[in-house]
């Protein structure tokens, strides 16, 4: 016995198959994305990951391996011919070994070798400085970032009305949020590097990228403060606490998971960024590191390297070549995993505060 059809069952139309037509156009432009994007960090892995694997070296010392390309400076790479063999040796130990063979040739009388060598520039040594100077600028910034943002944040979503003036803040917060990276470098440049005499310096670094992601970080720190319920400050005011009690006891605990998001995008872009850096703490070669310094306070007054910086200069400010597409790669390789690293450290975070604060 066959059952009746369903008179509620979807019936084929003109409508129902340009629907589905315009569902399958967005299914495939997301896979393309997908695949544009795996394709993308799937060459820099693999290139990548081969430099600093090749890095790695022995040593005679403990702990008896290093790798070369993530704890030395860069150099100059020169490439020779030795005794019929092609040489590849950085700038110090090329020094080193031509003057031994120097020096071996004058002890046996004989005449001093030529060297035909070709250099390139920043082709050998390592990216050392390059990953301090993206730490210290990472974390120093979203340091000054969320202390501000968070502030700003409480104040304009607990202690101010909701008036014009307000409303015209929370307008200008989210106009700075679209303004080019490039601005907010002149500014810095303009404000902190010559106005204020900071010179290139962490400093100026700090806070021209902690002004940058400043919207982000207020407006989903205010958006994260909304979340958490009346009533838990209700409930709070009613027992006898005072306003500030109230917000630090029961109102911010539950709204560090969000944020946290805030500072994960911040770090995402803070990270990233080279033109503001460019004009106010990045330098293209530094061979001091930032705490060899004489006095504490010219820890913050003096330039450091940075991943992003490092990687444009390599890229179109030097002549191209396989040495220096090697550093290229390897660098955005080395780059990409700190920023996860630090982006994951805070999810992690997150996710753990998540589980201490329900409600």
């Amino acid at each position: 016995m066959s059952l009746p059809p369903n008179p509620f069952a979807a019936k084929p139309s003109r409508a129902r198959a340009a629907e589905k037509s315009v569902f399958w156009v967005f299914r495939l432009a997301t896979y393309l994305v997908l695949a544009c994007g795996a394709f993308v960090f799937g060459d820099i892995v693999l290139k990548g990951s081969g430099t600093v694997l090749h890095g790695f070296k022995t040593t005679e010392q403990f702990p008896y391996i290093t790798n070369t390309f993530l704890f030395e400076s860069p150099e100059s790479l020169y490439v020779f011919e030795h005794d019929g063999k092609k040489v590849e040796m950085g700038d110090k130990e090329y020094r080193a070994f031509r003057e031994s063979v120097e020096a071996k040739a004058k002890l046996a009388g004989q005449p001093a070798p030529k060297f035909k060598a070709e250099s390139y520039v920043y082709s050998a040594g390592g990216i050392w400085p390059c990953i301090v100077g993206t730490v210290l600028l990472v974390l120093g910034s979203m340091t000054i970032a969320l202390t501000l943002g968070v502030a700003s944040a409480i104040y304009l979503n607990e202690y101010a009305s909701d008036g014009k003036i307000v409303r015209y803040i929370r307008l200008a917060i989210l106009n700075l949020a679209g303004v080019p990276s490039i601005v907010f470098g002149l500014f810095g440049f303009g404000m902190f590097v010559i106005f204020l005499d900071w010179n290139v310096s962490l400093l100026a670094g700090w806070f021209t990228l902690a002004f940058m992601v400043l919207p982000v970080v207020i407006t989903a720190s205010e958006e994260a403060l909304k979340a958490v319920p009346k009533g838990f400050r209700e409930g709070s005011l009613a027992l006898g606490a005072t306003k500030w009690q109230t917000i630090r006891s029961n109102v911010l605990p539950y709204a560090l998971p969000g944020i946290l998001t805030s500072s994960i995008l911040g770090i995402a872009r803070v990270a990233g960024e080279t033109a503001p850096i460019m004009f106010t703490a990045a330098y293209v070669v530094r061979d001091k590191l930032p705490w060899d310094v004489d006095k504490f306070s010219d820890f913050f007054f003096q330039g450091v390297m940075a991943l992003p910086y490092h990687i444009y200069v390599v890229s179109s400010k030097i002549p191209q070549n396989e040495y220096t597409e090697r550093v290229q790669y390897g660098t955005a390789f080395v780059f990409l995993g700190i920023v996860a690293l630090i982006a994951t450290t805070s999810i992690v975070l997150r996710n753990k505060l998540r589980g201490s604060y329900k409600w």
